[in-house]
């Protein structure tokens, strides 16, 4: 019998551009195919291959056989009936996956009408069992929510219910769990582990997190520059680390940054019995509106130089909370001081503003796709007024802070479009940078970037807290970069701060069941080699 799937020297060109050599990797039923290499490397245009997704202009050569039937020889329509049916794929980034005008139940149910033979009653019954087992239950999450109404990690669940709901024999996820918490993503891998122990479904999972693919694949491919370095049995793989990029990689992945942690300095920011509220709609026609609090009486200090971690589940706050500090979306009662300097729960001064910076979840959404990324990066110019620099000096500033997230300077020229996620995000971070504010709020910032970008980011942020004393709240669900680099951490819960403390002292004996919680959950690269 033919494999599920079978790849042979697929190559892929755009223009006179090589950017696949030579690929060749075999997936069988129930079995699990961890694709790992940085961003860049070619992971996710692999993917795209597989599903006949390829950019326009894209020369494919090689085969790529679907149990025996080679898809590079199929039209767009036979391709068409085949997604979705036959194969899925789990998007990276789930806001550009959906429709911004379509309820989440619709879109979930719109993947079975598509494929014809069902009724809109059965399609929205299926649609809403699909939710239900990727962690969107109806009592919490309505069918009628839009994907703006959901945080990331709850947006990645409606994704991921698309592409199962139909039971592909082939699921392709590409960076599936990166928005998630740890206990959401423990979820959802579980999930993925069952349809392909229980259903026989073959899963490639495309992903830069090694601790994640130790843990689920059988089998894993080393990608680097578009060509595969090394592939075999994730045990074998790892156990011997044969090639030179699997050992950066690994070393990669549980970099710890040098920090030199100076005396704490005056406050940067405080934060005085913060609330948010939100506003529901009534639950019948003559009903009164309900509300939901988001903040629940946050209070909390960071001092200059001082690096402060927040984490908690998806929907517990914390971007909630980042964007009441930043006065984007005031909230109803508290106070926020930068610097001493209080500013109004309705808004912040152009001179509060210019101390304070924040990198968002999702880089695409946070950016102008019409503008160069000189223009992007160089944004927070405006801030400075006259003080801001201009010409040479400008183009000077926006070259340096490119190259300390791993850019190059020509990158300047380019569009957001033309990079992968990670590459987005070093771009967010190097806007956030160019001014040098007092405190930058990093919203899981380094979720997206693969481990050796990941690691060198890390040591840029080390070098400025101690090099110029700026101050970080990360906010993250990745509690291996908060406990590497953090000097405290605040653990938040349905609004509220239920543990805080320093964080080793939280990481090696946590007193709330919620941070154990946390904590076992997060995923480790030596257990899961050693099988734990």
């Amino acid at each position: 019998m033919s494999s599920l799937l079978e790849i042979s020297n697929l190559k892929l060109d755009i223009g006179a551009i090589p950017i696949l050599r030579d690929i060749d990797l075999k997936l069988e039923q129930g079995k699990v195919l961890g694709i790992i290499g940085e961003s860049g490397s070619g992971k996710s245009m692999t993917a795209l291959s597989i599903m006949g997704l390829a950019p326009r202009g894209a020369h494919l050569g090689g085969s790529v056989a679907y149990y025996g039937e080679n898809l590079l020889q199929k039209s767009e329509a036979e391709m068409c009936v085949m997604r979705g049916r036959d194969f899925g794929m789990i998007f990276q980034e789930p806001m550009t996956a959906l429709d911004p005008l379509q309820t989440i139940g619709t879109q979930v149910a719109g993947t079975l009408l598509a494929h014809g033979s069902i009724s809109r009653r059965d399609a929205s019954i299926e649609a809403d069992r699909a939710l239900e087992r990727s962690g969107l239950p109806a009592e919490h999450f309505p069918r009628d929510r839009f994907p703006h109404e959901l945080s990331g990690g709850q947006r990645q669940r409606v994704v991921i219910a698309m592409a199962i709901v139909m039971r592909p024999r082939l699921l392709i996820a590409d960076e599936p769990t990166t928005a998630l918490d740890v206990t959401t993503q423990a979820t959802i891998l579980n999930l993925l582990r069952r349809l392909v122990d229980d259903e026989g479904m073959g899963l490639m999972f495309v992903t830069h997190d090694l601790a994640l693919v130790a843990g689920l694949a059988s089998d894993i491919a080393v990608m680097r520059r578009g060509e595969i370095v090394e592939q075999g049995p994730t045990r074998e793989i790892f156990g011997r680390l044969g090639h030179p990029y699997t050992r950066t990689l690994f070393a990669a992945s549980s970099h710890v940054p040098v920090r030199y942690p100076a005396a704490a300095g005056k406050p940067v920011l405080e934060v005085e019995g913060l609330v948010r509220d939100y506003r529901l709609p009534p639950r019948h026609l003559f009903g009164r509106p309900g509300s939901f609090r988001a903040v629940d009486q946050v209070s909390f200090t960071i001092r200059r130089g001082e690096n402060v971690g927040l984490v908690g589940e998806s929907g517990s706050g914390k971007s909630t909370l980042a964007r009441a500090i930043m006065a984007l979306d005031p909230p109803q009662a508290g106070r926020i001081a930068v610097l001493g300097e209080a500013h109004d729960i309705e808004g912040a001064s152009t001179q509060t503003r210019r101390k304070l910076q924040i990198v968002f979840q999702d880089p695409y959404g946070s950016f102008d796709p019409r503008q160069r990324v000189d223009i992007l990066v160089s944004e927070p110019f405006y801030l400075l007024g006259k003080d801001a620099p201009r010409g040479k000096e400008r183009q000077e500033r926006v070259a340096r802070a490119l190259r300390e997230v791993g850019l190059a300077p020509e990158d300047a020229r380019k569009y957001i479009h033309e990079f992968s996620g990670g590459q987005r995000q070093r771009i967010a971070i190097a806007r956030a940078l160019i001014i040098e504010p007092a405190l930058i709020i990093l919203d899981e910032a380094v979720s997206a970037l693969d481990v050796s970008i990941r690691a060198q980011i890390l040591d840029l942020l080390a070098n400025l807290s101690s090099r110029l004393g700026i101050s970080f709240l990360f906010i993250s669900h990745d509690l291996s970069v908060v406990r590497a680099i953090t000097d405290r951490v605040l653990v938040m819960k349905a609004g509220k701060i239920v543990e805080q403390g320093r964080t080793e002292d939280v990481f090696r004996n946590p007193q709330q069941v919620y941070t154990r919680e946390l904590i076992a959950a997060t995923p480790n690269l030596e257990r899961a080699l050693a099988g734990g």
